[in-house]
């Protein structure tokens, strides 16, 4: 398949999403011509790692979102999938070993500052905001285990804060 006359070439797109990062004074890495490595700093989560990849068709995203559930892994599924729907430019996905991303693909003919601003701002959303609800989803009992080691040693509790209600009791059922 050629490239048609209107249509970028990879390297112009990699230029272009260079200027972008740079111009932005997003940080990134750049481990090879093709990829881009961004560190995307967040409110719940603290910062998300995002590739961006440009193929000979496409620019491939993905961003690491969180580890395997330790529990519950359909209401977490569940929750990630009927949040899909609602997204735009990515979608929640998992890998071989269960852990959660946030993946999509641009065609080069799509990448220019605007679409990268909201494609690179829909993972800082999507992964800031997914964040705590896939933790008490998937690691309620880890949290209230961490939450219960912290308090019994005077340990500070700061970064588990949006957790508190999970280290309450819990009332028996009938």
């Amino acid at each position: 398949m050629t490239t048609s006359p209107e249509s970028p070439t990879p390297a112009e797109v990699q230029a272009t999403i260079a200027t972008f990062l740079e111009d932005g004074a997003i940080v990134f890495e750049r481990p090879s011509d093709d990829v881009f490595v961004l560190t995307l700093p967040g409110e719940h989560k603290l910062r998300t790692t995002a590739a961006l990849t440009v193929g000979a068709q496409s620019v491939t995203i993905n961003a690491f979102v969180a580890r395997n559930p330790d529990e519950d892994h359909e209401a977490v599924y569940r929750w990630l999938l009927e949040r899909n729907r609602r997204m735009y430019g990515v979608s929640f996905a998992i890998d071989h070993l269960g852990d959660i991303y946030l993946v999509g693909h641009l065609p080069l003919h799509a990448v220019d500052g605007g679409e990268l601003d909201r494609v690179i701002g829909s993972v800082l959303e999507y992964a800031d905001r997914s964040f705590n609800t896939i933790l008490e989803l998937g690691f309620a009992t880890a949290i209230r285990k961490e939450w219960a080691w912290r308090t019994s040693r005077g340990e500070s509790t700061v970064n588990l804060e949006a957790f508190a209600h999970l280290a309450e009791p819990q009332a028996p059922e009938d």
